[in-house]
């Protein structure tokens, strides 16, 4: 729902408790803000000078095809990170204030459902089509589900279950597509066609998926599965850990940033050598891309924090925070709003002044400052999009 509050608050995804640190709605804005269009800066760039250096840049804000890992992969591991590290500010909170497990259990059912829906919207619209024309898997289901399940953990189990709860679904998901595949492949095949994850949701997800095989309409592979969030849920669970270390009294805050740092150090030294065997893939959010994303997650998130909440230089990013405040929101309304068609309208003239080949640098810049400007519209008027 969308709600007015006298004072900012909690942002679209979570409870206003949430975001108490500053840091963590800046880096939530921080990791929106890429994908709200600054990608294009670097493509446009690219583009323009046909330069290596920029190439290079470019090519990190891509996705590769299969087995690999560019920075454009850290965006949606590191949101559903930072839903997990909400958790001990907003659902912890409301426990200490007295709510039972069994009220917030809903609770968290409810805004799973809520954002498994919204995906569905964004992905096929507000039409009547039929069902195998549907695709349900979505990047907001899957933070809904992977978003429920740990904080289902969260509510039940001590730390100690947490961490347990961590190692047994990267640990289990590894055993699962190393010893199984789909029929007629080999044991342990991590091929778009041949692995378990894709099989079982070529098999019992209605609708299509989002990669068919060459060729044909006949779904191979989508990188918002269902069978593939199980490997996710440790992704929010790492950052409901990392939010308890946050919370956790007694100790300086200097300290706890350099824990994390230091963890995420390790998380990223197991990942290279789990990579050996498990290669680092976001379509199947292999174990091996759960401890990679989680580790810079984790260097991030020590990074803001003690830059933001232990030094206290805030002003750089206020910028950030302004996205970070409604992030579903600017994710959700390129579906509605066409964010193109009102950047040329105010800013074509520049692109024009600008001429080629740069036009498109210029006009990536404006397209991004458009959309920030709406953002910081509703901002002054302490208006966010709360699930």
């Amino acid at each position: 729902m969308v709600k007015t509050a006298k004072a900012p608050q909690g942002t679209d995804d979570f409870d206003s408790a949430a975001t108490r640190l500053y840091s963590l709605d800046a880096l939530r804005g921080f990791d929106m803000f890429w994908i709200m269009g600054a990608e294009e800066i670097f493509h446009g760039m690219a583009r323009a000078t046909n330069s290596p250096f920029w190439n290079a840049l470019s090519l990190q804000f891509t996705h590769p095809d299969w087995n690999g890992f560019h920075a454009y992969d850290m965006i949606f591991p590191l949101f559903l990170f930072m839903a997990g590290v909400s958790a001990p500010f907003s659902i912890g909170r409301a426990l200490e204030q007295g709510k039972s497990r069994e009220q917030l259990l809903w609770r968290v059912i409810k805004r799973a459902f809520i954002l498994v829906l919204l995906g569905v919207i964004a992905n096929n619209g507000l039409k009547i089509q039929p069902i195998a024309d549907i695709r349900f898997p979505s990047v907001l289901g899957r933070i809904g589900i992977a978003y429920m399940f740990a904080n289902i953990i969260y509510l039940y189990a001590k730390e100690w279950a947490q961490i347990a709860w961590f190692c047994f679904f990267i640990i289990g998901y590894y055993l699962l597509l190393k010893f199984t595949s789909a029929p007629g492949f080999p044991h342990g095949d991590l091929t778009p066609q041949g692995n378990f994850a894709s099989y079982i949701d070529r098999t019992i997800l209605p609708g299509h998926l989002y990669v068919p095989y060459p060729n044909t309409k006949i779904n191979m592979h989508d990188p918002e599965g269902l069978f593939s969030t199980i490997p996710a849920i440790s992704t929010g669970l790492l950052g409901i850990l990392t939010g308890s270390q946050l919370k956790r009294p007694g100790l300086a805050q200097g300290k706890k940033a350099l824990r994390l740092a230091i963890a995420g150090i390790i998380f990223i030294i197991l990942a290279q050598v789990w990579n050996l065997d498990f290669p680092i893939n976001k379509n199947l959010w292999s174990s091996s891309f759960v401890l990679q994303v989680g580790g810079i997650s984790l260097l991030l998130m020590a990074l803001f924090y003690y830059i933001i909440d232990v030094l206290g230089y805030k002003k750089w990013a206020f910028f950030f925070k302004v996205v970070g405040m409604n992030s579903i929101l600017i994710y959700l309304s390129g579906h509605f709003i066409s964010w193109g068609f009102t950047n040329r309208g105010f800013f074509q003239w520049l692109g024009q002044l600008v001429g080629n080949p740069y036009n498109v640098v210029v006009m990536a810049i404006t397209f991004v400052l458009i959309k920030w400007l709406f953002l910081y519209y509703l901002y002054q008027k302490k208006t966010f999009l709360r699930v």
